[in-house]
């Protein structure tokens, strides 16, 4: 990450750097969002020559090859909905924006930003060896093209196909309690905020459900965590697991087939994943996951704050 940020950075002209660069403590770190406004930061649309190739780049480093390709799609979904609406000049694959806060360095605490509609990466390093990359969004819309060439797409498919064969293998005992709303919530709850706390109702807890049906709920939480690169995938579910598999709950609203609208929370002890598929009569999907205590780095910030910055 350090190498190719400084790659990416040394690429650009003095304005274009300005633009790009906050410093770490700046409010706007935390000024997220997934819905197609201005932003701060340097678009891709005011790149030049290798610059979006090393802005890519960049975000390759935070993502597995899944991920990757779940971005890239939700980026060129602008194109479809570009024909939809007409021509809309909001709809545009290149308004997505690298922000870089803080000083790249092996041994420094920095972070940065890849965000534009229906996506938001925000990774944050801490002090050169611990990676966060939360709050993370992916969203598509439409969530199925239905007419053109790009006819059958769906790019957040399997987290919905998932969702559904686990919710329609619970028995009527275990649907009781899992669900908790007989329509679908209008989105997520957690929207862009800066910070959350676990959600109620939780559901059921896996400690409650049968072998198979925990293996189809890791599944499905695995689906989420493996948007990100290996090394950061594997911590991320080692601290899942020693906080307790048994304790992750899955709660359902809406719904039990794709013509209806739909919406599910996996839930443990350190994070937080939501679906929903409310809008445009459940074609239009927002997914989120979010980490209780890792979210910016925060908690780990502020122990490095209070040890290195005391004054």
């Amino acid at each position: 990450m350090v190498a190719a940020a400084n790659k990416f950075l040394s690429a650009l002209s003095p304005e274009q750097k300005k633009q790009a660069t906050y410093t770490l403590t700046d409010a706007e770190r935390e000024n997220w969002n997934f819905v197609p406004i201005a932003r701060q930061g340097l678009p891709l649309k005011q790149m030049q020559a290798s610059q979006p190739e090393l802005a890519l780049a960049l975000l390759r480093t935070g993502l597995s090859s899944q991920g990757l390709a779940r971005a890239q799609a939700t980026m060129s979904m602008e194109l479809v909905l570009k024909e939809l609406e007409k021509g809309s000049a909001k709809r545009d694959p290149e308004l997505y924006y690298v922000t870089i806060f803080g000083e790249p360095a092996a041994k420094k605490s920095w972070g940065w930003r890849f965000e534009g509609h229906h996506l938001s990466f925000n990774f944050t390093i801490v002090d050169g060896q611990h990676v966060f990359f939360t709050p993370s969004f992916i969203g598509s819309n439409p969530a199925e093209v239905r007419a053109g060439p790009r006819k059958g797409e769906r790019v957040l498919g399997q987290e919905e196909d998932l969702g559904l064969d686990l919710i329609n293998s619970l028995d009527a005992a275990q649907r009781k309690t899992a669900v908790f709303a007989e329509k679908a919530l209008r989105d997520i709850v957690t929207s862009n905020k800066k910070e959350v706390t676990p959600l109620s109702p939780t559901g059921i807890a896996a400690s409650e459900l049968t072998a198979g049906q925990r293996t189809k709920l890791m599944t499905l939480l695995k689906l989420y965590i493996g948007r990100y690169r290996a090394e950061l995938a594997d911590k991320t579910l080692a601290t899942i697991t020693a906080a307790g598999l048994d304790k992750i709950t899955f709660a359902w609203a809406g719904g039990f087939d794709r013509t209806s609208t739909t919406y599910y929370r996996i839930q443990g002890p350190t994070f937080l994943v939501e679906f929903d598929n409310f809008q445009n009569s459940g074609n239009h999907i927002h997914t989120a996951f979010r980490d209780f205590k890792g979210d910016f780095g925060r908690d780990l910030l502020r122990e490095h704050y209070a040890k290195h910055h005391a004054k």
